[in-house]
């Protein structure tokens, strides 16, 4: 077997773990429900993150060499919280205290570096710009480490993101990259319907970032954009076309999803179809 399909295979493996993880917290959360769909549109980008191209130390979350990452669209913290201890951050029996009282685990992330959360998260808009301050600190102590921000589609609509977007070319962020979930929803319905942004390709583009788009959920493709990564002085925006609820056929493109009570059968179903991967 070669190197790259090892890779694919350990990201393949890491993706699987993480969607187990995240069908058991989702459940465990009861009538607290969690958001299941659009933490599900970014498992695969955060399975190779975490497992292939994250620069970490599994021993240790608070490396000061290690590559930092920041979920932006808060909400999507099941993914988070389900890679980190795919990792070994964080233990099965902390999933499942996700949502309990007296819980590291909320419904948003919230900073805790002996976890491997570096920062608080839930406002949309606000996770680029913490991005960008990071990108500017390590380049001005002559630090070589990548920053990973995954946004929502419709986080986009913020105008901080775009304010963000301007800035990071004008500061030459080369180790900055913006990760853009474009599952084509948001919270109360279809982008189309509420702020239709169009290309976000386009746009980010015209910011003056290097744009790539992908298919999110296509492992062998994502790992290809980013072994091609050039070595350019512009930051990188990765146009990530994905389906919300992504691996469950009850949740999969229906935007019920985005915040739910995760029932008894449809866990059980869900197990099931996690057996066939």
């Amino acid at each position: 077997m070669t190197d790259t399909l090892k890779d694919l295979k350990k990201i393949k493996d890491f993706s699987i773990e993480v969607k187990k993880n995240i069908l058991e917290m989702a459940f465990i959360a009861g009538a607290s429900s969690s958001h299941f769909g659009g933490a599900l549109s970014v498992v695969e980008i955060i399975s190779l993150l975490f497992s292939h191209k994250m620069k970490i130390d599994k021993s240790d979350p608070n490396w000061v060499d290690r590559d930092r990452f920041i979920l932006s669209k808060g909400h999507a913290c099941l993914a988070y919280y389900a890679a980190l201890c795919a990792v070994g951050y964080l233990t099965k029996d902390q999933l499942k205290t996700f949502e309990k009282d007296d819980s590291d685990l909320l419904g948003h992330p919230v900073i805790n570096r002996k976890l491997g959360i570096d920062f608080s998260n839930g406002s949309l808009g606000m996770g680029l710009s913490l991005a960008i301050g990071v990108a500017v600190a390590l380049k001005k102590n002559k630090k070589e480490n990548n920053i990973f921000v995954i946004l929502g589609d419709g986080e986009c609509n913020e105008g901080s993101v775009w304010e963000a977007a301007m800035a990071a070319p004008n500061l030459n962020l080369k180790n900055l990259y913006a990760i853009i979930d474009n599952n084509n929803f948001q919270q109360t319905g279809s982008n189309k319907e509420i702020m239709n942004t169009e290309s976000l390709s386009q746009k980010w583009s015209s910011f003056g970032w290097e744009t790539i788009e992908v298919d999110g959920h296509d492992i062998e493709k994502l790992y290809k954009v980013f072994e091609e990564d050039k070595k350019s002085s512009k930051p990188k925006a990765i146009i990530a076309k994905t389906i919300k609820g992504k691996g469950f056929s009850f949740s999969e493109n229906n935007n019920d999803w985005h915040h739910a009570v995760l029932s008894k059968t449809l866990y059980e179903q869900g197990k099931i179809e996690l057996s066939k991967l």
